[in-house]
């Protein structure tokens, strides 16, 4: 015989008890069938009791709900001329209910015995319209009263089940039955005075195991609205994936972190006489489920089972130097709680024996400290024990794998994965079985923390990548293009996932939730009404938390590159093409690379020199190797050099600097790329990643523009001058022909010093032949003191910028 157990949302409406019925249709066998209230009902009239006791009379309006939902069932189900003995059970209850309500409305007061009847009807009214049910589709049924069955005791204060006058009654009931299908409500009992009681939270799971216990069935199958346990939360985890196969043990402490989907006293009984329990889903009855017996099995080489959560936790902290080496500190600690009944969640101390740190729930907190300094208050008052510390707005989140103490790095793989999200683990508690370890973080981490957790050991080990894009001009557009193009080959190679969750340009800005459509980017911005605000972008990004954030500027704005401390204290890693940030004082600059190092927040501006040519990590890599900088002379400027390749006899000076910033060679404002202090940022730049301490100002910039240019106040008037000037641009260009030279705009960088400025290179440089747009770097070391280390290509125009910003982006993903 077997034990079907059918959840609240499984009896809930019409749908779902139409698959019901299709369920004990296909039934070969007899079975006993144990059903919860319809979904809702129980937590209403809980709500309505609450109301009552106020002295509010709002309980009635639940009243007319509760009505309407079961009446819903009843028309559906049974035919109009059988209704009448079926709804006039219906309202005799719920006037017995609203009487009862009355009489508690008239009190302001309720008793464990009230909270017991009034709770009770939801699942006396669900079995009996589900028996009428049965009855009009011919099914062979009969509804036993489980108040009959299952008889409770006081034990120690609290309700507890009898278990062996239970067991007994439910034998001697089921040897005379003759019915196919015997129905029971779950969740009521009753006590030796024959008044309605309550099995509690996880009730009817726990009725379906007590009467599987007591006749030994061959299977206890639990439906419910979902297909068995899962990896994680699926509300949370997105990847999360049902769990074909679970020990007993498992499912018990994932139950206990608070995996709903089956209550820890449901296993007490089964264990015993080692009955299967098959998790299935009324709505989905062909998926496998999560079958939970007394067999371990690793599936797929997966060792941890499971990740469970427990919310609103706080931690208690007693410490002192008058708990060291002291006989029974920890069983006073203890009885001081349990004589309160608090509950404790998990406990941790550390072998100094200077500190307990236990987990309670929130709730319980305030009454734990209380008994905890009411217990201590002598060794508190001479200065041997400090008062208990609360921490509030913490989170229990539980691995589980029965096999995990088989297995070495399950515990370095959790802390390192979480450590690499800058999740602080407050406290850590793991058995000797090794089935479970427990670490106790910040609320405001879970999301992250659980979802970081899963990719690490359940997820084909992909990254996620989170980004926060702003500026989707030139470059912006060509990055999210280029991030769309390389999707499926990221996952597929690199096991990396880009998701782009919100962008913003000047104006208008999208702030996601999901993974943003880069099809439709565009058109989507087009169609925001959310204006463009620096704190709010900030703030959804914050607020988000998602693992591996990313913060990417595309701009040239010293507005956002102010952004970048804020992005990097929260653990959001920063990716910038932006010169402002790292070529600012040089107190700001360390103090950005301070804050990345501390919070482990990545901060890459490889496109800050060179655009996609890998010119900063090469001079890391130089560095980090041991080698050391001699001199660096280079070609920094793809604008500077696309300008003075195309300027030549028959053509002005003034056209060609149009057409670089047309082709988007130059920055929107061309006068920075020509007056050299783009270039001047570059060496600077380097010179700081080269581990020189200097400033922007103590570098020696040698202007070829007039005066007036330089002073200009927009495009139009800078432009005008190049006009006015053309004389002096002919002039320069008729020496460097004389010379036999070509013009180069070089940055240099030796002996501490830095200095740009235009340099006639003559043929056989390393520089004649520079052709377009391109930038060229020559590194002097101590290992390339003769022929330097020479790093060359395309050093401007926004799809290399974007290449550059990608490759960072991947960077971060890699490591």
């Amino acid at each position: 015989m077997k034990v079907l157990k059918f959840g609240g949302t499984s009896v809930a409406n019409s749908e779902s008890l139409s698959s019901v019925l299709k369920i004990i249709q296909k039934q070969k066998k007899p079975v006993a069938v144990v059903v919860s209230a319809l979904a809702g009902i129980t937590d209403l009239l809980m709500e309505m009791l609450s109301l009552a006791q106020s002295g509010e009379d709002h309980y009635k309006e639940g009243i007319a709900e509760i009505e309407k939902r079961h009446l819903e069932i009843i028309k559906k189900f049974v035919p109009i001329q059988h209704q009448s003995a079926i709804i006039s059970f219906l309202k005799k209850n719920l006037n017995e209910l609203e009487s009862r309500l009355d009489a508690i409305h008239l009190l302001e007061e309720a008793t464990p015995k009230n909270n017991a009847s009034i709770s009770s009807y939801g699942e006396i009214l669900s079995s009996n319209i589900i028996q009428e049910v049965f009855s009009y589709h011919n099914i062979d049924s009969v509804l036993k009263d489980s108040r009959a069955l299952i008889k409770t005791e006081i034990h120690n204060g609290k309700e507890v089940v009898n278990q062996t006058l239970s067991q007994e009654n439910i034998r001697n009931y089921f040897k005379d039955n003759s019915s196919h299908v015997v129905l029971l409500p779950g969740f009521i009992a009753s006590n030796a005075d024959s008044e309605t009681t309550t099995l509690g939270r996880g009730g009817s799971d726990y009725s379906a195991a007590i009467i599987a216990s007591a006749i030994s069935s061959e299977v206890l199958e639990i439906w419910t609205d979902v297909s068995g346990m899962f990896t994680a939360h699926p509300k949370i985890v997105a990847q999360a994936k049902p769990i074909k196969k679970l020990t007993y043990y498992e499912a018990m402490e994932l139950s206990h972190f608070g995996a709903k989907v089956i209550f820890p006293p449901t296993l007490q009984p089964i264990i015993e006489k080692n009955i299967p329990i098959v998790i299935k889903n009324t709505f989905a009855p062909e998926d496998l489920g999560t079958l939970i017996d007394d067999s371990p099995v690793v599936e797929n080489g997966e060792i941890v089972k499971g990740i469970s959560h427990i919310d609103n936790v706080a931690l208690i902290n007693l410490e002192g130097s008058g708990m060291i080496g002291i006989t029974g500190f920890s069983k006073r600690f203890f009885e001081a709680l349990s004589d309160e009944n608090i509950n404790v969640i998990m406990i941790t101390q550390a072998s100094s024996e200077h500190s307990i740190c236990i987990g309670v729930r929130e709730d319980e907190a305030i009454a734990a400290k209380k008994v905890i300094d009411e217990k201590f208050a002598f060794e508190i008052s001479i200065k041997k024990v400090s008062p208990a510390q609360i921490e509030k707005n913490m989170v229990n989140i539980a691995v589980v794998g029965e096999k995990m103490k088989d297995h070495q790095g399950i515990s370095g793989k959790l802390f390192s994965s979480l450590g690499a999200n800058n999740i602080n683990i407050r406290a850590i508690a793991q058995g000797a079985s090794e089935r479970n370890i427990s670490i106790i973080i910040d609320k405001k981490n879970v999301s992250k923390a659980i979802n970081t957790l899963h990719e690490s050991f359940f997820e084909a080990q992909i990254k996620e990548l989170n980004l926060f894009v702003t500026g989707v001009g030139n470059v912006g557009s060509k990055l999210l293009e280029q991030i769309e193009k390389q999707t499926e080959y990221l996952i597929e190679n690199l096991r990396l996932k880009i998701r782009v969750i919100a962008i913003s340009n000047s104006k208008k800005m999208i702030l996601g939730n999901e993974a943003m459509d880069l099809s439709r980017w565009k058109s989507e911005l087009d169609k925001s009404d959310t204006k463009a605000n620096t704190d709010l972008f900030f703030e959804h990004a914050k607020k988000l938390n998602l693992r591996n954030s990313i913060f990417v500027d595309n701009t040239a704005s010293e507005l956002i590159a102010k952004e970048y401390a804020r992005y990097l204290n929260n653990s959001i890693g920063v990716v910038t093409c932006n010169k402002i940030a790292a070529a600012d004082e040089l107190v700001n600059y360390l103090n950005l690379k301070k804050i990345s190092r501390k919070f482990g927040s990545p901060f890459l501006f490889e496109t800050n020199v060179g655009a996609g040519l890998p010119i900063i990590d090469t001079l890391n890599n130089l560095i980090a190797s041991g080698d050391q900088i001699i001199k660096i002379q280079a070609v920094l400027s793809g604008s500077l050099n696309f300008v003075f390749n195309h300027f030549s006899k028959g053509s002005s000076f003034h056209d060609v600097v149009l057409e670089a910033q047309k082709q988007g060679y130059t920055e929107p404002d061309p006068k920075i790329d020509l007056s050299g202090i783009d270039v001047a940022r570059k060496i600077l730049i380097l010179a700081r990643e080269s581990g020189l301490k200097i400033e922007l100002s103590e570098i020696e910039n040698e202007s070829f523009l007039p005066q007036e240019s330089l002073e200009t106040k927009d495009n139009n008037s800078f432009f005008e001058s190049l006009k006015k000037y053309s004389d002096h641009f002919e002039k320069m260009l008729e020496n460097a022909e004389k010379e036999g030279a070509k013009m180069k705009y070089v940055a240099q960088l030796e002996n501490g010093k830095a200095k740009v400025g235009i340099q006639l290179v003559k043929k056989g440089h390393d520089f004649y032949n520079l052709e377009g747009s391109d930038n060229i770097i020559l590194f002097y070391t101590n290992r390339y003191k003769e022929q330097p280390l020479i790093v060359k290509g395309a050093g401007a125009g926004a799809d290399v910028t974007a290449s550059g910003i990608f490759a960072d982006i991947i960077r971060i993903g890699k490591q």
